[in-house]
């Protein structure tokens, strides 16, 4: 019987699979960590004979090289695709056998990315799956414009030919598993579906029940920012990304950290957004682990800016390193366990206000405040409250002197990017109130939407 093991990284938005007839197994699209590939594997007692990568990823540092390298697995990667390392070259229509009783065919599936393959599994007595990675998502398709926007169109395009091929080709019950849509900004369109197959997507799907002009029109026309990190994951893993160094970070002392933070490095908070608030070593910033963490982090800092992680627990450190890891951000500079007073050892805690929109309409009928809303553009032209000031999150490390003066009450669609955007702008030395709230609650306050 095949098995098909999907490992959830839930932060990113992501899932490999493990797939395996219990002798022998084969991994796609593997994320970094690839300790917990080698933990299947050892569980169910077989062997990791073949890697496939869908493309070379823009969302996370692939754990494919390393999996293989570990494992003497083949590697396989698409035949056009440049990379620096050897691998198996594949391409459209080869077939690979995995053991004695899978078999994966080869299907170019351009539009995420121009070298973008699915893989089908084929096993007798059950029906086809296919590996779609950031192609056929379940309602929806991966983004196209990536790549930037001069091959934007054609990558659309190419993505519309692509689906209408795997559906084409496949069985109406043949299983979809895709990597991307989950959360990962890789997905043009998020779902919640957590499983499907082609005669579902026949129904649903965007790109399978509309002409290729409204799809390519409607999907253009859902599509915001994306992380700033992601310029980084291609460069990497072209070059052949080496297994990440998970071991315990050198800790540091509280004159360590002033002296971090003092030189404009990045000491971070991975506590929860309201125990930050309480009390928190002045100039340290806010990414909680209840969070995406890595995305957020990645997102807003310069790369290369040394980070510092501050955690409760070393558990805490080591989750943190294993998300940043992931996106390419290999070693902490340091790292310290406790809390904000052994942090600071005798130095003033810093802290702010926390508050509900309601909070927000009452007090704006006592005195002027200044309303920052970080929500992405989208979001800011569906809704937004009459005379706030918007400077998505990405963008408020480079443009914080836009903030206009005064007390600045400042919110997102439900707490963590405010609370994020609240220690930025702390450590800068605002007087900041962080709306922990959703969005939705708003009824006391004058809202408008954007002329587009």
């Amino acid at each position: 019987m095949i098995e098909i093991v999907p490992i959830d990284t839930p932060t990113l938005g992501d899932r490999s699979y493990f797939v395996t007839d219990g002798e022998v197994a084969f991994v796609v699209d593997p994320q970094r960590d690839i300790d917990r590939v080698l933990a299947l594997a050892e569980e169910r007692g077989v062997r990791v004979a073949d890697v496939f990568e869908t493309h070379i990823h823009n969302d996370y540092v692939t754990g494919g090289l390393a999996l293989a390298r570990a494992t003497g697995a083949a590697y396989h990667v698409n035949s056009a695709d440049p990379v620096e390392f050897e691998h198996d070259a594949v391409s459209d229509g080869d077939v690979i056998e995995v053991g004695a009783r899978m078999r994966v065919r080869v299907v170019a599936t351009p539009g995420h990315t121009f070298t973008h393959l699915a893989y089908v599994l084929e096993a007798p007595g059950r029906a086809p799956a296919v590996f779609s990675g950031g192609s056929l998502l379940y309602g929806s398709t991966g983004r196209p414009d990536l790549l930037g926007p001069s091959h934007t169109h054609e990558l659309v395009t190419a993505q519309y030919g692509s689906v209408q091929r795997l559906a084409r080709e496949l069985p109406d019950d043949a299983e979809i598993f895709p990597t991307h849509g989950f959360g990962s900004f890789c997905s043009a369109t998020q779902s919640q579906a957590e499983a499907s197959t082609i005669g579902r997507e026949k129904r649903t799907n965007p790109a399978l029940t509309l002409d290729e002009k409204e799809y390519v029109e409607s999907l253009l026309a859902g599509l915001d920012a994306w992380p700033a990190y992601y310029a980084h994951m291609g460069p990497s893993n072209s070059a052949g990304p080496a297994a990440p160094d998970l071991s315990e970070p050198r800790r540091a002392d509280a004159a360590e950290l002033r002296r971090r933070i003092e030189a404009g490095e990045w000491v971070v908070d991975l506590r929860t957004r309201t125990a930050f608030a309480a009390g928190h070593m002045a100039g340290s910033l806010n990414f909680g682990l209840d969070g995406p963490m890595a995305t957020y982090l990645g997102w807003l800092i310069p790369w290369g800016t040394p980070v510092t992680l501050l955690g409760e627990t070393p558990e805490d450190v080591a989750e943190a390193q294993r998300e940043l890891v992931r996106i390419g951000i290999d070693r902490p500079a340091a790292a310290a366990t406790g809390g904000p007073e052994r942090w600071a050892d005798g130095e003033p805690l810093a802290s702010f206000d926390r508050a509900s929109f309601d909070e927000l309409a009452a007090v704006r009928h006592h005195r002027p405040v200044v309303v920052l809303d970080v929500r992405r553009v989208q979001e800011w032209e569906q809704s937004h409250i009459e005379g706030a000031v918007h400077i998505p999150l990405h963008e408020l490390p480079q443009r914080l002197d836009e903030v206009p003066d005064g007390e600045v009450w400042v919110h997102c669609q439900g707490g963590y990017r405010a609370a994020v955007a609240a220690s930025l702008l702390a450590a800068a030395g605002r007087r900041v109130v962080a709306i922990d709230d959703e969005y939705g609650a708003r009824a006391g306050l004058p809202t408008a939407a954007a002329a587009v």
